[in-house]
């Protein structure tokens, strides 16, 4: 295990925060310095055909050990990390044994990551975890699947007596900022399908993902000196905080669950001139998901109308963009793709949990641009924060879940029963 933790903290120690508002692939040049390092240990370990774009997309190929013609399968992950929280200076600590009680995180700064209030650190008591120091996000997401994808390709490459077919991997800058699928190459990549390997707990199987939208409105205000404002000052702020009044209190991230869907506020800046209001919509049911989007422009409009003849013309204006769609449609048609990977659990003794992702990975985009792409999990809990852990077992699982994995697909007879038994439900 310890060579899988060496390798994880080489790569969360290097910065790779991703940033929406620039307009460059990828958002952040510091992105690159990583991609260089996966690029050199792809060939390192032995991987064919690796390449690097200008744009920071990594691919390489496992050739396939078995005479017979097996399906070109592939594994996903992102290297970016999170803008909602700091990834610079990543100081992850290794906690040997966990005891199942509170880890400090911080001394100084009374930080600490206690099961009292995250419940599934009683998971993994007697295991090796891997922490923040309080100060910063650990950047599992997804650094522990780049640490997954290398490591099992490494060792299959060591054990040339496991059957594998061809394997093609690839790793994407900016997925955390929704645009990791933008300039990935499907047809260059070649495989008929793909896992991306981005998901939290062990065993987490996911094929149903959110349909996404992202929304930006712009409150404008006319400022007056306020000892002469009656009917001439329009405070913008308050134009903006009675839009987000208007959205439903209980249809928010932590009101929610399962299927349900939100309207999530994620940012808000302003001044008497100007309000800047940025939020995502999110459902899994198509219908629902443009119910909500219709919902927002309704309120919009309800405002401009209500200050038209005040402000002389719109008061708020609104952009919406969609940002990508519930894989579930396109994956449903090779659903014998999810059950690869049910059975490859199966079989190392890992229960399967099989459930909507609440969110979304490069595998949503990649499934609607040709490349059916389900999610597996990777190992990390609490991403996007300074309590985000990953126990060292679960990503040892993980890999040892692509392994077995290359293995099946590269068995005619179990490809053969496995998509007859799709094709009858």
């Amino acid at each position: 295990m310890q060579h899988l933790i060496d390798r994880f903290v080489s790569y969360v120690t290097i910065d790779t925060e991703s940033d929406a508002n620039s307009k460059t692939v990828p958002s952040t040049e510091k992105q690159l310095v990583l991609a260089e390092l996966l690029e050199k240990e792809l060939i390192q370990i032995g991987l064919t055909d690796v390449t690097r774009d200008e744009n920071g997309y990594v691919m390489g190929t496992l050739p396939s050990n078995v005479s017979h013609d097996a399906p070109v399968i592939g594994f996903v992950s992102h290297y970016d990390t999170s803008p909602d929280f700091t990834g610079a200076n990543v100081k992850p600590q290794i906690v040997p044994d966990y005891d199942g009680g509170d880890i400090v995180l911080n001394k100084d700064l009374d930080i600490v990551l206690s099961p009292s209030y995250f419940k599934d650190l009683l998971l993994y008591r007697g295991q090796t975890l891997i922490t923040t120091d309080g100060t910063t996000l650990l950047g599992a997401d997804d650094k522990a699947g780049l640490t997954e994808i290398v490591s099992a390709m490494e060792y299959l490459i060591q054990h040339p007596e496991i059957p594998h077919g061809t394997i093609r991997v690839g790793f994407t800058p900016d997925e955390e900022i929704g645009r990791g699928a933008d300039l990935f190459d499907v047809e260059k990549f070649g495989a008929q399908w793909a896992y991306t390997m981005d998901g939290s707990q062990v065993g987490e199987l996911e094929y149903e993902n959110f349909n996404a939208a992202g929304v930006k409105i712009v409150f404008h205000g006319k400022s007056v000196h306020p000892g002469y404002a009656k009917g001439k000052m329009i405070n913008s702020m308050l134009i903006a905080n009675d839009f987000i009044s208007q959205l439903p209190k209980k249809e928010v991230p932590q009101e929610t669950k399962g299927y349900d869907g939100f309207f999530h506020v994620t940012g808000l800046t302003g001044s008497i001139e100007e309000t800047k209001v940025e939020l995502i919509i999110r459902d899994h049911d198509m219908k629902l998901f443009k119910e909500r989007k219709k919902f927002v422009r309704k309120i919009v409009s309800k405002i401009n109308k209500k200050f038209a003849k005040q402000f002389g013309g719109d008061i708020a204006t609104l952009e919406m963009t969609d940002q990508y769609y519930n894989m579930r449609e396109k994956v449903e048609p090779v659903k014998y793709i999810v059950d690869i990977a049910e059975k490859a659990m199966r079989d190392l003794g890992i229960e399967p949990l099989i459930k909507p992702i609440r969110g979304g990975t490069d595998g949503c985009r990649l499934s609607y641009m040709g490349l059916p792409c389900p999610n597996i999990f990777a190992g990390g809990h609490n991403f996007h924060g300074k309590y985000e852990y990953v126990p060292v077992e679960s990503m040892q699982k993980a890999v040892d879940v692509i392994v077995r994995i290359a293995e099946l697909t590269a068995d005619p007879s179990y490809m053969k029963k496995v998509v007859r038994k799709a094709k009858k439900k």
